[in-house]
Formats: structure tokens, sequence, C-alpha cells
């Protein structure tokens, strides 16, 4: 049943989350990872399968990726996953690790998917998709990485800073009102129109607000705000290793990550394209989607 625009921002919090696609959603039961929620129409027969995975924050989910999901379904098998801690998926008191959601991504691909994949990320997911791809390289045909984390001048805080954050942050005497406050209506909105050049469209910000306000919402997006998601060096330890797959990076401006180390990486690399496609604010998909969706055909056909 498809969920409309109304039902989604008069949503009441902890009440039964909505679809975020207008697609059957499918369970993968994992020992590792638990209820792995996906959304897939397998109808169409034109081409590779697509996965697409969504980004880490404090209110992510498949709704992110929703105007990728509408341009492909019916053209070839489309799948969004769900990742662990998020969106329709389990989201249990438990540890979130950067080796649990590669696992997630491994499992769909092996498990529901069953053939190589061309796979698109988002920011972070980027680094986890990546992981993924090391573990079991003959599940990705190709990976597409929209705003990819791994590049800034930036460093990634320590080991020993995130585990200190994540004390102080999941402290139960506040952890939950800290959530709130993060996962409020007027958060949401704040930090998802400075991705947008103009503003945020409405739907989003109303099924963001949606998927925060489930039972057990604020375990993963806090371990995300300790900074332990982040792979120290992943230039090196993830996109340096991916040499055997062409890989596209689109990237522009990011409110929250930035790019200097792509170009020249992308340029040092056979395998590797970068395009800006600017100007966009890190959701080329919404902002300029035509122009994303043309990129990515001659990236997929080689062009």
């Amino acid at each position: 049943m498809t969920t409309t625009s109304a039902e989604i921002r008069h949503h009441m919090p902890n009440a039964p989350l909505p679809p975020a696609l207008d697609a059957p959603l499918g369970r993968l039961d994992s020992p590792a990872c638990g209820r792995i929620a996906y959304y897939a129409d397998a109808e169409g027969t034109g081409g590779r399968p697509l996965l697409l995975i969504h980004s880490i924050n404090a209110a992510p989910s498949s709704f992110e990726v929703k105007p990728i999901f509408e341009r492909y379904r019916g053209q070839r098998p489309v799948y969004s996953i769900e990742l662990p801690g998020f969106g329709q998926s389990a989201r249990g008191d438990r540890s979130y690790t950067p080796e649990l959601f590669a696992t997630a991504i491994r499992e769909m691909l092996d498990q529901v998917i069953g053939a190589p994949a061309d796979v698109i990320a988002l920011s972070l997911s980027a680094e986890f998709a990546a992981r993924a791809t090391l573990r079991a390289p003959g599940t990705v045909a190709s990976l597409a990485l929209l705003s990819p984390t791994g590049f800034s001048k930036r460093g990634v805080p320590s080991p020993g800073f995130g585990r200190t954050a994540f004390g102080v942050l999941s402290n139960g005497l506040w952890a939950q009102g800290l959530f709130d406050l993060v996962a409020s209506k007027r958060s949401i909105r704040y930090f998802l129109n400075r991705s947008f050049s103009k503003t945020a469209p409405a739907e989003l910000i109303d099924y963001a607000y949606a998927t925060a306000h489930q039972p057990g919402a604020r375990f993963a997006p806090l371990t995300f705000l300790s900074m332990q998601l982040f792979t120290p060096n992943a230039r090196a330890e993830l996109f340096a290793r991916l040499t055997d797959l062409p890989v596209l990076a689109i990237a522009d401006r990011d409110p929250y990550i930035t790019f200097e180390h792509l170009p020249s990486f992308a340029a040092a690399r056979p395998n590797w394209s970068y395009e800006s496609l600017g100007p966009h604010m890190g959701l080329p998909h919404w902002e300029r989607p035509e122009a994303t969706f043309d990129l990515l055909e001659g990236f997929w056909r080689g062009d």
C-alpha cells in the first residue's frame, strides 16, 4: 500500500513506521546482524541488479535513495537495504561497527540478490560498501559513491576518543533526551536543509522525523555521533584497494565533509572516475536527478 505524504507528515511518534518506498518490503534474518529489512522491485530484466545504500546520520532510511529507486524500477532489479539500527531493520541496543554494516551488505548481496550487482552508496556508507566489496569481491560489479567520506584533509578522531565520546553520549541519564533534541523536527529540518542548495523536500523531512521516532532509534545514531563508524585512513585501508572493478565518485560540496583528496586520488587510478556534477550539496540524485542518471548510465555502459 502506498503511503501518502500526509500520512507521513501526521505520523505519531512510536507509531509503526510507514514504508519508505512503494515497493515490497523483504526481511533477511541474520545471525550476525539481526533483522535486515530491504525494499525490492525485481520485475525489471534489462540489466544487472542494482543495490542502493542510504547514508548514516540521525535519521536515515531508504527514503534517501527514493529518486534512484523510482528511476530504475521496472528497468532492472532494484533493491534498497536498510542498514542495522535504521529504517525497518532491527534497532537493538548493541555494538554498531563498520564491520557490522559491511556484513549486512555482504549478506544482502549473497543471500538476497545472488548475482553481481551495481552498488550505489551515500556518504559514510561508501566506506561500508568498499569494505563489503573487499570481503566478497565477486558480488559487486561496480561501485558508485555519492559524496563519499574518507577524502577530507581532516583526520578521523582516535579510537580512544570515539570510545570516550560514546560513553558520554550513551549515558542513560541523558542519552534519550539528547537524541530527542537531535531528532526534533526543527533539528532534522535544519540539518537536511543544509544538504540542499535551496530547501529539503518536505516529504524527506517528514520521513526522517518518523524514522527517528521508532523504539530503539537512538542506538545506532549515537554511535555515529561518537565518530566510531569512520575508518581511519579509509583511502589507504579501503578505497585504494578497490582495483578490480569500476568505481565512480560524485562529489561537489557538502556541509559536513570535504573532498580535497578525491580528484587526485581518482586521477591516479585507471578504474576510478570522478565527477563533481555541481552544483549540489551532497545529494545529487535529489538536486540534479537527470544529470545524475545520465552520468550513472554512462558509467554502467563503460563510456
